[in-house]
Formats: structure tokens, C-alpha cells, sequence
């Protein structure tokens, strides 16, 4: 955790579209607290509010507040940032398994994801791309709009973007499953990485965790990812398969899912005539997905559908299969 105010502070409700939190909010408690406080009545998070390190209890446990309040936390972040194409190349790490490796239901009606590398720039508790920043214990981080930074405020620009997962049990003939934890990361216009970019390393817009409601689902509000020199235009996600699991990170083989999702090369161009996307087109012209690292064994189950166009905005929807 980070380290601790002089004072407590104070978890608000969030608003719609809105994450920010004033001065006072109780902030940095972690994933738990904000599915906690996010899953009360409006009635039940005044109460708590009222009630200063009491509530921090009820949010958290006795064991996980009495660190809040009493200090500890992890080491700080190392200084600086490392643009896309630090430690283990482009894709942070080898590829992963490709559509030859997934898993029919019994109906043929969905199927599994391959599972890919763990990197670029996970902050996900693991030592991916050479830092052990865990993104998934801040307050905050669970929120359907992720171009905002939790910390700093900041927004970044780009195209607009709906991104859908569904989540479906392959061995279940693709019924949903109902409160996972997703957790999306991925670059901005300029290719960069929130928390590891020179220049960003303050900000960790772009980055989300959402658990999936009765029907499997998560969606985010974010811009369309740019394309960086050495890889395919990406969106990277993990899925756990609960809360406690999530807040730990990627570490200890908790995590159910690590894949990343192929944005198709017709919007792709169509977004990256945009001016705000400078680069991504020459870096586009540079790859394909059968010369991509990650991608170059098949990405048709990692392909979402789309719809809509770069002036106002694209949504796409992918299912992700696991066997549960």
C-alpha cells in the first residue's frame, strides 16, 4: 500500500463518468474497499462516511487497516520511465499460444483465448518489465472510464473507444461468469504507457478493473490504443477469478487469464489518420499480425467485433472464453 496521510481520509461514492475524489476521501485503500463501498446502498456508504477509521475497518478488515494506519508499504517505483521496447523487446516476453491452442464449448457456440505474454507494463504486482508496481491495490482503479489518471486528474486524447468483454464458461456451453475481475491496460495515441513512459510516470490513465456483472460483462470507456514501433495495435487484459485474488496482483499464479485483444487494421488506419495518433500509421506500415511476436500464431479469437467510425467514436465487444 502507500504510505499513509497525516490524516484519515475519506472514501466518497463515485459519481457516474466520475472518478476523482477530494482532498479528504479516503484514498489509495485499495481494490477491496472501493468493490466494497461500490456494492452498499446509498444509505450504508453515508454511514461509513461518518464514521473515520471505523468505516476504514468495515471497508477493509481489521488486519488490512491497521496497516493503512499504521504505515508499511512497497518500495518506490524506480525512477523514470522506459518507453515501449524496454527489457524482453517490444512485446515484453515471447508470445504465447495462438488460435491453434484454444478450446471449443461442446456447442461450438465460444471458445478459450490464447494466453499471451504478461507484459508491456503490467503494473500488476509481478516484476514484468522491470518494476513491481501493483496498480490493482490503489483506490480508484475500479471504474468503467479509464482516460482519466486516479492520482494527478490528467485525461489523454485519442479516438473514442467502448471496449465490451464478455466473459463465458467454454465447459459450461458459454453461460457467463458472473463476478471476475478484468483488469485492461494499454497505450496511449503516442504508443506510451502510463507508469512507465518517460514523462508519465506520475499518471495511470488507461489503465481499469471492472468485475463482470449477471451477464459476464465489463465494459470501459478509453480511446483507441496507438500503434507502437515492433507490435500490432493491442489491448491488454487479465482476468482473476475473485476479488482477493485480484488485489494480490499477478504473482503466486492467481491470475486465471493473461491475453490481449487485436484491434482490426481497417479502424486501425481510420484512427490513425488522426493527428493526435502521429506515428502509428508508419508503425502500422511496418507490421503485420502474421510478423507480430504475439499475434503471429493466429488472432482470429482475439479479434473483437466493431462498429463505428474515428469522428465520433467506435465500440467493440469480444467474448472471452475460460473453462470454469
Amino acid at each position: 500500500m502507500n504510505e499513509p496521510d497525516s490524516k484519515i481520509l475519506l472514501v466518497t461514492p463515485e459519481q457516474p463518468g466520475d472518478h476523482d475524489h477530494a482532498d479528504d476521501d479516503f484514498t489509495h485503500l485499495g481494490l477491496a474497499a472501493d468493490t466494497n463501498m461500490m456494492s452498499r446502498t446509498v444509505m450504508d456508504r453515508r454511514r461509513l462516511l461518518s464514521l473515520g477509521a471505523i468505516g476504514v475497518g468495515t471497508l477493509l478488515g481489521a488486519t488490512a487497516s491497521a496497516s493503512i494506519l499504521g504505515g508499511g508499504g512497497r518500495p518506490p517505483m524506480p525512477p523514470g520511465g522506459m518507453p515501449p521496447g524496454g527489457p524482453g523487446g517490444p512485446g515484453g516476453g515471447p508470445g504465447g499460444q495462438g488460435d491453434a491452442d484454444t478450446i471449443k464449448s461442446a456447442d461450438g457456440q465460444c471458445s478459450t483465448l490464447p494466453t499471451e505474454t504478461q507484459g508491456p507494463y503490467p503494473a500488476d504486482g509481478s516484476s514484468a518489465s522491470g518494476q513491481t508496481k501493483n496498480i490493482l491495490e490503489n483506490s480508484g482503479i475500479v471504474r468503467s472510464d479509464v482516460k482519466r489518471s486516479t492520482g494527478t486528474g490528467h485525461t489523454t486524447a485519442g479516438v473514442p473507444l467502448t471496449l465490451t468483454l464478455q466473459l463465458v464458461n467454454v465447459n459450461g456451453n458459454c453461460a457467463p461468469l458472473a463476478g471476475h475481475v478484468i483488469y485492461i491496460w494499454h497505450c496511449t495515441a503516442a504508443g506510451e504507457y502510463s507508469l512507465y513512459s518517460q514523462g508519465i510516470t506520475a499518471e495511470d490513465y488507461l489503465r481499469g478493473v471492472q468485475v463482470t456483472d449477471a451477464n459476464g460483462k465489463v465494459t470501459f470507456k478509453t480511446i483507441y490504443p496507438g500503434c507502437y514501433a515492433g507490435r500490432w495495435p493491442h489491448i491488454h487484459f487479465e482476468i482473476y477469478p475473485s476479488l482477493a485474488a485480484a488485489v494480490k496482483g499477478n504473482v503466486d499464479r492467481n491470475v486465471t487469464l493473461v491475453s490481449q485483444i487485436a484491434m482490426p487494421e481497417k479502424e486501425s488506419r481510420a484512427v490513425y489518420a488522426d493527428k493526435r495518433y502521429t506515428g502509428s500509421t508508419r508503425n502500422l506500415n511496418a507490421i503485420t499480425l502474421a510478423t507480430d511476436n504475439v499475434f503471429g500464431d493466429g488472432a482470429k479469437a482475439q479479434t473483437p467485433t466493431i462498429s463505428g467510425n474515428a469522428t465520433s467514436g467506435y465500440s467493440c465487444n469480444i467474448t472471452v472464453g475460460i473453462q470454469g
